[in-house]
């Protein structure tokens, strides 16, 4: 094995349940007013990964790229995670989800973050592996009718959403399609609805399992690295290890399970270790002894050392450093 690996090499061993030289790490932050034109957002993202050299570029558009093309308004009000505020919402009552039509995936906000990437991957090369993010059917549809409004239309309206959800699918779909043509690795799919204060799990396997499985096993015919993020807390972990993907990435010190009962139940890598609230207010060493903890629990096996969601946009750049360089130790402490 080369005493040093680039990212890929590295990724491809770990999928292969090769030896690595170490551990890969990634962090990921939006990068908002920068995220409304191609160059901006290429170049914000390819800045921030080549200052600290991660193992992996999860690309982080704005959540309404896949959205605007139905009429959905958003506008930047200053969020500390980069998030945008929605300001209007195109579905109002439940016969608006038959009015969804397939926007066409190379204009408007989609083609414009094909753009991006396209300049992403032009920049780092094909030794980068760069990973899309895409937001389930679900998450889609809470943005398009709002939180509360969505758990309505599940339980009273059914037959209207899922008609809404199978049309946000296929633009998906569309968009998946255009996405392959470019040297990306693959996506970061996005599942918000998986936790037990939202819906119970038969109302994933309804409105969720169906669309997640559509689309993931269309991107596993297309991409070489697929990652799937579960947010939030009370997770339904259970019901996606069968997922067809190579890394599970969700809140792991926030809520179950743990990074070493996870990797019992999935045959890929797990992602996590960090605390986003350690690695914004607290200091370097925390940060490190963190690390250091996730790798005691994994062994360095199957691993990559990250955080649970998107960093705040005001995460000390020691504490970034941070991460990236415990991991230099791992392979001298194994």
């Amino acid at each position: 094995m080369p005493a040093s690996l680039t990212p890929r090499e590295r990724m491809e061993r770990l999928l292969r349940r090769e030896e690595v030289d170490r551990p890969p790490v990634a962090l990921w932050r939006h990068f908002p007013v920068d995220d409304q034109r191609a160059r901006d957002l290429a170049e914000s993202h390819v800045r921030f990964f080549r200052a600290y050299g991660w193992d992996l570029l999860k690309v982080s558009p704005t959540a309404s790229y896949p959205l605007l093309a139905w009429e959905l308004q958003d506008e930047w009000r200053g969020d500390i995670w980069g998030r945008r505020f929605i300001v209007q919402r195109p579905i109002q009552y439940p016969e608006d989800w038959t009015r969804l039509t397939t926007p066409h995936p190379r204009k408007g906000a989609l083609g414009m973050t094909l753009e991006a990437l396209d300049f992403i991957t032009q920049a780092l090369g094909t030794e980068v592996p760069v990973l899309q993010t895409i937001f389930s059917p679900l998450i889609q549809a809470k943005y398009l009718v709002g939180e509360e409004a969505l758990l309505v239309h599940i339980r009273r309206y059914p037959q209207a959403l899922l008609e809404g959800l199978s049309r946000i699918t296929e633009a998906t779909l569309a968009y998946l399609e255009a996405l392959s043509s470019l040297p990306v690795a693959g996506i970061f799919y996005a599942i918000q609805h998986a936790q037990y204060a939202w819906l119970n799990e038969d109302e994933y396997r309804r409105f969720g399992q169906p669309f997640d499985l559509t689309l993931l096993q269309f991107a596993r015919e297309r991409f070489w690295l697929l990652m799937l993020h579960l947010h939030g807390q009370d997770i339904m972990f259970h019901l996606f290890t069968h997922y067809p993907v190579d890394i599970w990435h969700w809140h792991d010190r926030e809520t179950s399970p743990t990074l070493a009962a996870a990797l019992e139940q999935v045959p890929g890598m797990v992602c996590g270790g960090l605390r986003r609230e350690t690695l914004l207010f607290g200091t370097p060493q925390q940060v490190q002894e963190e690390a250091r903890e996730a790798f005691r629990q994994t062994q360095g096996r199957r691993w990559i050392l990250g955080t649970g969601c998107v960093l705040a946009l005001t995460t000390p750049e020691g504490n970034l450093r941070a991460a990236r360089e415990v991991v230099e130790t791992f392979s001298r402490e194994a």
